[in-house]
């Protein structure tokens, strides 16, 4: 079955171009790495208008979604402003029903959207691994959480005090285009919970599951409230402008590179806009000499999961010496049993890569400064045969003696987007030095410690203050309901960055006094109503 997806303004799909035009269409990314020339003339000739009807019933076409032009993405702004004061008012309990009945039909269509990654070329595993997170990120437990932290109501001194997060109205949302459908879950359905109106802009370079879960799980669970929900496609560069200069939109809540998003966040400053912030990542896995080293090497090897193409994903490993040699020799067991495939395979996690040419640099800059190139790095097609223009790298694994000489290597000190683990052998080895080097990391996204001794697991959860999530003796990327799932400090985050509960970030702290039992002569007694209840 052809999906097909038109604009959705304000709740509903409007009218677009002829078919054949207007659209962006995607074609099974498995056939296109098997055909690609095939398959690119195919997606050209249906985006440009010029294929004829049988090319609509390619076997390797999936589906389409539609570009948005200008008057739409106005039209959407507009009932977004329009409809969102009465969407506020219905009771945070019915919004966060919103969110249970979204986690059920999730569930329950869990294997249509995975169809529609894994056509995407998300392998089945890694977006097995995206649906657990989203369903994470909207579990019953982690919306009655959040919606707990939204309002405190005391009484003091015959006054009603209340503290209460207001929404902060329209929320522009720009999900992280190699990963759409996840970054938009995380993100648009607990922001639409806490009473906001969302207008989604989906990525013409990949908008067909994000589509999905647009049209086909958000606007119909809102029913009659449908208006504060729009889902367009267009690029980004059309779109932020009209955003930035809309009086009908107060965030902007974006997933992308480092450099762009802080760009945009001055940006916003400038506008009066709310900047919220998903960025680049630098993660790291700490492993010390008394750690369950069978468990911290699956941990490690996460690393490699889309070939480190999302930025959950560890980026360099932190190694106490006792263990160094130990852990280097698994891990590069491990690595060279990761095969390239189709994303259909079911023992594949490993993605083409986009950055090559960045990959390549990185690596020859840390070999040339002493690091050792323990394995990998190879360019190899979807067959595994080496080849120059291969899309697809061997998964590399680099060694770093010393924390000194890290510092200074953009494979150790910068977000590397590609198959990439940089293991670093601690020396100093003194926690203090290894959590220093943490709380220095130019990104904050998350941290994870393998270890016993809890004086060290007491020493890293208390000091370490750099990334938005810590996480000790488990996964790395493992979704745990509470858990944020993104949200980090530094160039993670931007300024004020900090774990992402969204339908915390997408709101504001309002307090509220009524005197309820002071008598008249004490309204103005000021002393009176701070003294000892």
């Amino acid at each position: 079955m052809l999906r097909s997806y038109r604009s959705l303004v304000g709740g509903h799909p409007v009218g677009g171009h002829a078919d054949g035009a207007g659209w962006v269409h995607w074609v099974r990314a498995g056939d296109a790495l098997e055909a690609p020339y095939d398959m690119a003339v195919l997606k050209a000739t249906l985006d440009t208008g010029a294929a004829g009807p049988d090319a609509f019933t390619h076997p390797s076409l999936v589906g389409r979604v539609a570009l948005s032009g200008p008057d739409q993405r106005r039209q959407a702004l507009a009932a977004a402003r329009a409809h969102q004061p009465a969407w506020s008012r219905v009771p945070l309990a019915e919004r966060v029903g919103f969110v249970t009945a979204f986690h059920r039909v999730l569930r329950a269509r869990q294997d249509e959207l995975l169809d529609l990654l894994v056509a995407e070329g998300h392998p089945v595993r890694v977006a097995r691994m995206e649906i657990s997170t989203m369903l994470a990120a909207v579990h019953p437990r982690t919306a009655t959480v959040a919606a707990g932290l939204m309002s405190c109501d005391h009484r003091v001194n015959g006054r009603r005090i209340e503290l209460v997060r207001k929404p902060d109205g329209v929320v522009g949302l720009i999900p992280a285009r190699n990963a759409a459908a996840a970054t938009l879950v995380f993100s648009a359905v607990m922001t639409l919970a806490a009473g906001n109106a969302v207008v989604v802009d989906l990525p013409p370079s990949a908008p067909l599951s994000a589509a999905f879960v647009c049209h086909e799980l958000i606007a119909p669970l809102l029913a009659g409230h449908a208006r504060v929900f729009s889902a367009l496609c267009a690029p980004v560069r059309e779109v932020v402008p009209e955003w930035l200069a809309s009086p009908d939109v107060d965030d902007i809540y974006y997933f992308g590179p480092s450099r762009r998003g802080l760009e945009l966040a001055a940006e916003c400053l400038r506008h009066g806009k709310k900047p919220i912030l998903e960025l680049s990542a630098n993660d790291t896995v700490v492993v010390w000499r008394d750690a369950r080293l069978d468990l911290a090497i699956a941990a490690m090897l996460e690393a490699f999961y889309a070939s480190g193409q999302i930025c959950l994903t560890p980026n360099r490993a932190v190694l106490h010496p006792q263990i160094a040699d130990e852990a280097v020799k698994g891990l590069r067991r491990e690595i060279e049993r990761l095969v390239v495939g189709r994303p259909e395979r079911t023992d594949v996690i490993l993605s083409p890569v986009v950055r090559r040419a960045e990959f390549t640099e990185v690596v020859a800059e840390a070999v040339g400064a002493g690091a050792t190139l323990v394995t990998g790095g190879e360019f190899v097609d979807v067959h595994e045969v080496p080849r120059a223009r291969g899309p697809f790298i061997r998964p590399a694994l680099l060694r770093v003696d010393g924390l000194k000489q890290a510092r200074t290597l953009r494979a150790a000190c910068e977000e590397t987007f590609f198959p990439l683990l940089t293991t670093v052998i601690a020396d100093p080895v003194r926690t203090d030095d290894v959590i220093a080097f943490l709380n220095s990391n130019r990104y904050g996204l998350r941290n994870s410690l393998w270890a016993t001794d809890r004086a060290v697991i007491a020493a890293f959860a208390t000091e370490v203050r750099n990334g938005g999530t810590l996480k000790i003796n488990d996964s790395h990327l493992g979704p745990v309901p509470l858990l944020p799932i993104d949200g980090g400090t530094a160039r993670t985050g931007g300024p004020g960055g900090e774990a992402n509960l969204p339908m915390l970030r997408t709101t504001h702290l309002q307090a509220i006094s009524t005197a309820t039992d002071v008598p008249d002569d004490l309204l103005f007694d000021y002393f009176s109503a701070v003294a000892d209840a």
